[in-house]
């Protein structure tokens, strides 16, 4: 269960800081942007892939929760709580910050259908190539499970949610993309590579159909 909490927590946390864009390029003259949000997601991906212990039909329920847990967060801060925090970080002179929640605002419902399909999508289709591959190590199966959701991810959120706004023209909208599939990569990665030891010291779920323990990677 402390998968899916922490899985659950990162997807919201992510969603809130999706476009609290960092002020520093991927690459030096690139041109290639990430947000906030962008590093705490590529932590779910890995994280979900935790949750397989208890079989895929938990999986699939926990991210049905987070769709749905998204969906009401987002909705709630365009129309309720959005616009105060927006302005009180912009009386308190924290520019970043206050930008960052106004365009999380003012992006409406696209942001909303954006981050829903994107987690209904891609972290589907994460499901299905981590357990087709589920005879192979634990970092293996991360890393193509990876390698298929989350170039899914970024381009269907950003797509659904920024195409067509003028803060993101067609070059700019194609390196924040290039920039989440590269982040995202390499966090999930990062962080799938120091879980195998502590994931050996889980104790194992009973056996469910479909499903087999895994090993370390």
């Amino acid at each position: 269960m402390k998968a899916a909490a922490l899985y659950l927590v990162a997807v919201l946390l992510a969603n809130l800081t999706a476009t609290l864009f960092l002020p520093v390029e991927v690459l030096p003259g690139s041109g290639v942007l990430v947000s906030l949000g962008t590093l705490i997601f590529g932590l779910t991906f890995t994280q979900r892939d935790r949750m397989h212990r208890r079989g895929r039909p938990f999986v699939y329920k926990v991210i049905a929760l987070s769709a749905v847990l998204t969906l009401g967060l987002l909705v709630s801060f365009r129309y309720l709580w959005g616009g105060w925090l927006a302005e009180s970080f912009a009386a308190r002179e924290w520019t970043w910050l206050a930008e960052s929640a106004l365009m999380l605002k003012e992006s409406g419902w696209r942001v909303f259908a954006a981050s829903f399909l994107a987690i209904l999508i891609a972290e589907s289709a994460d499901t299905e190539v981590f357990h087709k591959y589920r005879e192979r190590s634990f970092l293996v199966r991360v890393i193509r499970s990876n390698a298929v959701s989350i170039p899914v991810d970024s381009t269907l959120f950003n797509l659904v949610a920024f195409a067509g706004n003028p803060f993101f023209p067609a070059l700019v909208l194609l390196q924040v993309i290039a920039g989440e599939i590269l982040v995202k990569f390499g966090v999930g990665l990062a962080y799938a590579l120091v879980l195998p030891r502590s994931w050996q010291r889980e104790a194992p779920s009973p056996s469910l159909p479909g499903d087999v323990s895994e090993g370390g990677g």
